[in-house]
């Protein structure tokens, strides 16, 4: 069935020229484009100065059967966006911007149907899951050391067997990004409200004191809206002026196809936030100065090279379990006040590094990447292995 399948795809040769990349988005209301507009015009200066034609491509002009399709390109000299009859692309990259939008039906039959297209390659298909992030990585003995007891959050004996377990939890939502929707609990049985739940809010956070885990349990399913959660062990991250750190990490795929480390950064939480998200008041530092500070300068270049080896581990159970062809994702982890390192988050549509040097490394690897996927594809065109 699947050869008879791969028969009816039509068969076109591709367009003589430099190898094309589509930065793939939805289409707005107004038969524009969503998405990061500073992000995509670096993505295209860059892949002209390494020899790429690149565009804007959005899911409805994205048809499979076509030589050329309507893509956008920027023209720096009027800082505008021009849409022009394009050759179809030899890579696509999934920049679609929002979970929901990547959820919508036509969005998902077209994202499945360029997965399976002989013609086609996309790499980063969709968002993670924090949830099956979690179960892939407990399903390989050289990543399950570094994650904390993670549990989808169900019911409120499930809570409670948590906190029987820690005493001190992090909420978050299966599907959050940049931090949204993050609330944590700490169990002090000492006090008349033992349960302390704090909710992250934009820039602080709000706390409520529970007396009981059926009253912190209503407050969490009015807080969640009913959206599916995940409780994690909370970790004691290592503090600078008892400001909580933890380290953002982002690698690729190099020319050669193989996962490499781009570049590791450091976030320090502002000081009434649950998160170190820098838009939620979390500061940018260098990750060896922190660990010095919090260590000594032996083990934070100990923990530094850590880092470097077990987020390559990572990338490749990730990408091994998913099932999917990756070719970023940025991590963060943290180090407790012990020096134990943990995993605690993996996103497929990483944000933009501040760091300079870390910023313009991660743009020039996306076409090392996409070099090396054309020239894989050229090899089999012409038979080789």
């Amino acid at each position: 069935m699947s050869n008879l399948l791969q028969e009816k795809q039509p068969q076109i040769a591709p367009l003589p020229g430099p190898p094309v990349l589509a930065i793939l988005t939805t289409d707005d209301n107004d038969g524009d484009f969503r998405g990061n507009r500073s992000n995509f015009a670096d993505l295209i200066r860059t892949g002209q100065s390494m020899g790429f034609l690149v565009y804007v491509l959005t899911i409805k002009n994205l048809l499979l059967s076509k030589r050329m399709l309507r893509g956008f390109i920027y023209l720096k000299e009027t800082s505008s966006w021009n849409m022009q009859l394009l050759p179809f692309p030899d890579i696509i990259y999934n920049r679609i911007p929002q979970r929901e939008d990547e959820m919508l039906p036509a969005v998902k039959q077209k994202i499945n149907a360029c997965r399976k297209h002989s013609r086609v390659i996309l790499f980063n298909p969709s968002f993670f899951n924090k949830w099956d992030l979690f179960k892939w990585l407990k399903e390989s003995k050289s990543t399950k050391p570094f994650i904390p007891t993670t549990r989808r959050l169900v019911n409120v004996s499930g809570l409670g067997h948590m906190m029987s377990m820690h005493t001190y939890l992090y909420l978050k939502p299966e599907s959050g990004k940049a931090g949204n929707g993050i609330m944590t609990v700490k169990l002090q049985r000492e006090k008349t409200l033992p349960y302390r739940l704090k909710v992250q809010e934009d820039k602080k956070s709000s706390t409520y004191n529970c007396s009981s885990i059926q009253k912190l349990w209503s407050r969490i399913q009015k807080q969640s809206g009913g959206e599916a959660y995940i409780a994690q062990q909370g970790i004691q991250l290592a503090a600078i002026n008892d400001n909580r750190f933890d380290l953002r990490a982002l690698v690729q795929k190099n020319k050669r196809g193989i996962w490499e480390l781009t570049g590791l950064g450091a976030r320090v939480a502002a000081t009434s936030s649950i998160t170190t998200h820098v838009p939620r008041g979390g500061k940018i530092e260098d990750p060896e100065k922190l660990l010095t500070h919090s260590f000594n300068s032996e083990k934070a270049h100990m923990l530094i090279q850590q880092t470097k080896r077990v987020t390559l581990l990572i990338a490749k159970q990730i990408e091994r379990a998913s099932g999917q062809r990756l070719g970023e994702m940025s991590m963060d982890l943290g180090v407790d006040s012990s020096g134990n390192l943990w995993f605690f988050e993996a996103n497929s549509k990483p944000m933009k590094f501040d760091e300079p040097h870390i910023r313009q490394k991660s743009l020039e690897r996306i076409f090392q990447y996409g070099a090396y996927l054309v020239g894989r594809k050229k090899l089999k065109q012409a038979g080789g292995a």
